[in-house]
């Protein structure tokens, strides 16, 4: 179930996103320098958002995006910005992709979501079934060893369900996800076949320095989130 975050408070964290530090200079600049090009080809836009990235894929060529999000309210502004130039349609990952075709995507684009996943295995597999021999796919996720994740951990090679309030929206809300391995994450990877193409650690964009010297600095010296291309 969607934390409040992405539903009842989903346009106010779609206004949000759009323009703070973690997102916008670092997380989305990030996992866009892991993407080639785009012109022509078909792509699944997964925990989609309010649809930043599905607009950006719209920019760089993409002649399909489909955006999937587990929350109804997410897929509504999804529509309401980009209308018929994509297909979207809300859907619990946890339970596959069971609209999607066999070897049909060229490219899978996942922001920040699979932490949210209980177990990643499943969800890999998945992907790989509906990308096209020689697809890939691109991830971004907390990164394992970040400072946020490790004083949450009884045990590091654990995955561990995780509560936290956060106040994205000025509202603190509560959020829940799952704080796990780089080991856990990399075996999901290659048990579904993958193989791992790219690894990143994210750079902050030097623009964040002159808005906010302390997390510039932090995010320069401590990456908070992890990057990762897999190829089929």
């Amino acid at each position: 179930m969607a934390s409040e975050l992405y539903t009842t408070h989903a346009a106010q964290y779609a206004e949000s996103v759009t323009h703070n530090i973690y997102n916008a200079h670092y997380e989305r600049p990030s996992l866009q320098a892991l993407m080639g090009d785009m012109t022509n080809l078909n792509v699944l836009d997964l925990g989609c958002g309010s649809g930043i990235y599905a607009q950006y894929l719209l920019e760089k060529g993409a002649s399909r995006v489909t955006c999937i999000d587990a929350s109804v309210d997410m897929v509504t502004l999804v529509n309401t910005l980009l209308g018929n130039k994509v297909h979207a349609y809300q859907q619990d990952l946890t339970l596959g992709l069971p609209n999607e075709k066999t070897d049909s995507v060229d490219v899978v684009v996942c922001p920040l979501m699979i932490h949210y996943l209980a177990d990643l295995t499943p969800f890999f597999t998945e992907v790989y079934r509906v990308l096209k021999p020689g697809g890939y796919m691109v991830f971004s996720t907390h990164h394992p060893c970040a400072e946020s994740e490790l004083r949450h951990a009884n045990n590091y090679f654990d995955t561990q369900e995780v509560v936290e309030q956060w106040n994205t929206v000025g509202t603190p809300l509560e959020v829940r996800f799952y704080r796990r391995s780089l080991t856990n994450i990399m075996q999901a990877i290659t048990q579904s076949g993958f193989v791992v193409s790219a690894l990143s650690e994210g750079q902050v964009d030097p623009v964040v320095k002159t808005r906010c010297e302390k997390t510039y600095k932090k995010l320069s010296t401590r990456p908070a989130f992890i990057f990762v291309r897999c190829n089929k």
